[in-house]
């Protein structure tokens, strides 16, 4: 009786956990659709400027889990997320108002971060300051330099085909690796990825790829050719983005990097696809241009 229990109330907990996963998921689609769909841009600034703080402060945290470390650490956390912001504003303004002065000033207010970051360094109270600055180093080419690259594909008008092309990589390789996965992809960092999993992740961004193109210019007006190389290019860096993560995590030994979206973990855990797409994607459309 006692272990009829037990598994009922285990069974009830996973229901739970896979009915606050699919909630808290469809949220975070629907506010990026929401994001990319909107004629007015400034749910998107504002929607990736927030990733770009929380995905700040979530790095600062997992690098250095020690509360301690964390309260020395504050002002230079602060910083790093104004200066992801400033970023953020000069790659947006750079595309879409290159001369006004919002974007001179973000681009000035960056510069200031850089110097102010290295000033501040000297008045911490850390045993390994090179390590400190690594960290906010990080911070800015992992965490806000890919996001305030989103700008240039907002632009391009294929950010929503990009995100659809990175879900779908993900539950493609999610069930054809469940169901047929045998060879492990990259065991060291992530053992239940397979390769199997990897090409049914591909295939299904090669077929979307095709849709997009017989939408007749409503992801995007790319070639057949080039929707399908995209669909590739997503589809390999995406994986590549997600054990980049796990790299991560693995090495300093957590599950998550955070508990910021329950049932998925961090924000970083739900855009670390993204963080290699987005760079990737960029050159894609610049060799798009150049050839």
């Amino acid at each position: 009786m006692a272990t009829f229990a037990l598994k009922n109330k285990n069974y009830s907990a996973t229901v739970k956990n896979i009915f606050t996963r699919a909630l808290s998921g469809s949220i975070y689609v629907a506010l990026i659709v929401a994001a990319l769909l909107l004629p007015s841009p400034y749910m998107f600034i504002g929607l990736f400027a927030l990733f770009i703080v929380l995905g700040t402060v979530e790095l600062h945290h997992l690098v250095d889990n020690k509360a301690s470390v964390i309260a020395n650490k504050r002002t230079a956390i602060a910083l790093d997320c104004i200066g992801g912001l400033a970023l953020f504003t000069t790659f947006w303004g750079l595309n879409f108002n290159p001369s006004g002065s919002v974007t001179q000033v973000a681009i000035a207010a960056y510069l200031l971060y850089f110097a102010l970051r290295m000033i501040l360094q000297l008045y911490m109270k850390s045993d390994n300051a090179l390590q400190s600055l690594a960290d906010s180093a990080l911070t800015q080419v992992y965490v806000a330099l890919p996001l305030s690259l989103l700008n240039i594909l907002y632009d391009e008008g294929v950010l929503l085909a990009i995100f659809i092309l990175i879900w779908l990589n993900d539950t493609g390789a999610f069930c054809v690796g469940s169901m047929l996965g045998k060879h492990r992809l990259f065991e060291r960092i992530s053992p239940k990825k397979s390769w199997e999993g990897f090409w049914g992740g591909m295939a299904f961004c090669i077929i979307a790829g095709v849709v997009f193109y017989f939408c007749g210019g409503t992801f995007g007006n790319l070639k057949l050719a080039e929707w399908i190389m995209l669909g590739i290019c997503v589809s390999a860096f995406s994986t590549w983005g997600d054990l980049a993560e796990s790299l991560l995590k693995r090495t300093l030994k957590v599950k998550d990097s955070g508990h910021l979206i329950p049932g998925h973990g961090g924000i970083l855990d739900r855009i670390d696809s993204l963080l290699l797409v987005s760079p990737t994607s960029v050159i894609f459309f610049i060799l798009i241009e150049l050839f």
